[in-house]
């Protein structure tokens, strides 16, 4: 079987609402079109890499593409799992944790979109609080960064409700502008104290070698 060699498609996230995996080809379809209908207001661009400007088809080809690069350049130093988020069996966003050298630094990095009609329903909370759970429960991570530009208030709400603190700010240019990002920071000590979303973790112990991990690291 595939997952015999590729183990983190055996791997679940279960939330009460959600469920979080690396998605089907249909399912990776699905994701496109989500994206192709829109995931946030035109006149504003809450990413770093503006791929939402493209036209629609070109956006969820977008889409599609950059799952397969993400897939195809995975390695234990240097990872991205691109998860597939569904409620009652239908994608509705794209929850994303990442990170370099995770086996020394024990940090992660998140990031995520929703399609614009499953906004501002709680789903954002939800599907971060599965990723924090892996990261700090089943990978033993010390700690999680995340970060918004300061126009993107819904992204605060979200780590707000997480506990993550301020971690300073970054300047980058978006669309020729000017833009301020500012960071977060989760640590596992504020995370064991806000947790508060039941998580289930199904198929990860054949998966810790591929976050760098020794096979008996402890995970679920």
């Amino acid at each position: 079987m595939l997952t015999d060699h590729w183990p983190l498609l055996g791997l679940r996230l279960t939330t009460p609402r959600l469920e979080l995996h690396l998605p089907t080809d249909d399912e990776l379809a699905a994701l496109a079109e989500l994206a192709a209908e829109g995931v946030h207001e035109p006149e504003r661009m809450p990413f770093l890499v503006p791929w939402t400007d493209l036209p629609p088809a070109q956006r969820a080809r977008s889409v599609v593409q950059h799952h397969w690069l993400r897939r195809g350049n995975w390695s234990p130093d240097d990872w991205a799992l691109n998860l597939a988020v569904l409620e009652n069996g239908r994608a509705v966003g794209l929850q994303t944790l990442a990170a370099r050298d995770f086996a020394v630094l024990r940090q992660v990095s998140t990031g995520s979109w929703l399609g614009t009609r499953h906004q501002r329903q709680g789903i954002g909370t939800e599907m971060r609080a599965a990723v924090l759970h892996l990261a700090f429960a089943g990978l033993d991570a010390t700690e999680a960064r995340s970060g918004a530009f300061e126009d993107n208030p819904s992204s605060f709400a979200v780590s707000r409700k997480h506990g993550y603190q301020p971690d300073g700010i970054a300047r980058h240019v978006v669309r020729g502008r000017p833009v301020t990002e500012r960071r977060l920071r989760l640590t596992r000590e504020r995370w064991q104290a806000r947790c508060s979303v039941p998580v289930t973790l199904d198929g990860l112990a054949p998966c810790l070698p591929m976050f760098g991990l020794p096979a008996d690291n402890g995970g679920q």
